[in-house]
């Protein structure tokens, strides 16, 4: 540095005033030509990690290329600030050291926050790249509580560094901890109800839930800390506060092992004789379908005398969960139902009435004596 400085001493001819000037804007130039050079060399690396078989090249270099940046313009300023201080004996360029680490470390909670963030996305891609289940509510309960360590420890720094004491703001913190907690009852309520959910984890991110008690339906989309956001079915946002789910029973279809088919066939009072084959032929088809879970409990019977039909109760469980598919399948057992009872001759009862009319008499009726 002192080699620069006399060099550009003899260049202005020994002016302190120009050889100053051009000292600074030589250092805010070689900033400036750090910064377009550590720009480029970082956006090769991201090209590059971009399509490597380990994505977490990727997480690192694009987590730290904006930090990094931001990094070399904080140095950079603060030494020419702090040159800048030394010439001119401004007492406001004092501070410039302690403003030169709080930089410093808010680009290290910056680059930090954007690794955690990365690290989300590397880890849902690789579960969905390898075709194993995704457990997004854990990656996003763990995620913020990782952003949540890296504000407060470095806040925790920055106080530290500005000359407050940290065990002073620990103290303070716990004593307006109680007055926040009276005041912000419902938030802590929102806050804790949304930390049960992630460790009891009655649902997950895309689960379809449902709560009769509160006429909640539909699949979430995010879990928050003091919100949960679900898409209805008529795909309508729908915010509850996190509190809710510690009051209310939640259903959760989504994790249901087998989805249930509970149908009553009426079959016509004279088809009776044909009842005890159709209801064998129906049983052997729902043993002996593809679809039907043989390990799930099968019941086909004849149930009841109804008012206009013989009932058969068909009980049984598909393999699969999905909503689409379960219909599809249903609609194929309940048309091979309807060819079964067809192929015995009978037919599927629907509402009648039989009226019965007595043959009248030409026996004249006895007179009463008051018809006398």
């Amino acid at each position: 540095m002192e080699e620069i400085q006399a060099w550009l001493a003899r260049v202005t001819g020994g002016n302190a005033e120009i050889t100053f000037a051009l000292y600074v804007g030589l250092i805010v130039c070689a900033v400036v030509i750090f910064n377009f050079a550590l720009g480029r060399v970082l956006g090769k690396l991201e090209e590059k990690t971009r399509h490597m078989k380990t994505p977490w090249d990727f997480a690192l270099v694009s987590a730290i290329r904006r930090p990094g940046s931001m990094l070399a313009w904080v140095v950079g300023l603060a030494f020419a600030a702090r040159i800048a201080g030394d010439r001119t004996g401004i007492a406001l360029f004092d501070a410039v050291p302690t403003l030169r680490t709080v930089g410093v470390i808010a680009c290290f909670a910056w680059f930090m926050l954007r690794f955690i963030n990365n690290t989300q996305r590397v880890l849902v891609a690789l579960k969905v790249t390898q075709g194993e289940p995704v457990d997004r509510t854990t990656i996003d309960a763990v995620g913020k509580l990782a952003r949540i360590v890296v504000l407060i420890v470095a806040v925790l720094v920055g106080l530290q560094s500005l000359g407050f004491s940290v065990s002073g703001v620990l103290a303070f913190g716990g004593i307006g901890g109680i007055a926040v907690g009276f005041a912000a009852k419902d938030l802590l309520a929102n806050f804790f109800g949304g930390l049960m959910v992630y460790l009891d984890r009655p649902f997950a991110v895309g689960d379809w839930i449902r709560s009769s008690e509160k006429n909640i339906e539909g699949t979430v989309e995010e879990i928050g800390w003091r919100l949960t956001r679900i898409r209805t079915f008529d795909k309508r946002p729908l915010y509850v506060p996190n509190q809710i789910f510690t009051q209310i029973t939640v259903e959760n279809p989504s994790r249901m092992s087998n989805r249930r088919i509970n149908e009553t066939i009426g079959v016509r009072y004279e088809d009776i004789a044909a009842l005890p084959a159709i209801v064998d032929d129906i049983r052997d088809m729902l043993a002996n379908h593809p679809e039907i879970d043989p390990s799930q409990t099968l019941i086909v019977n004849f149930n009841q005398y109804n008012e206009y039909s013989l009932d058969i109760l068909v009980y049984t469980f598909t393999r699969t969960t999905v909503w689409v598919d379960f219909h599809v399948i249903k609609q194929d057992i309940l048309l091979k139902i309807s060819a079964i009872i067809t192929r015995h001759g009978a037919e599927i009862a629907f509402p009648t009435r039989i009226s019965y009319s007595a043959q009248l008499s030409n026996k004249p009726a006895k007179m009463s004596e008051d018809q006398k």
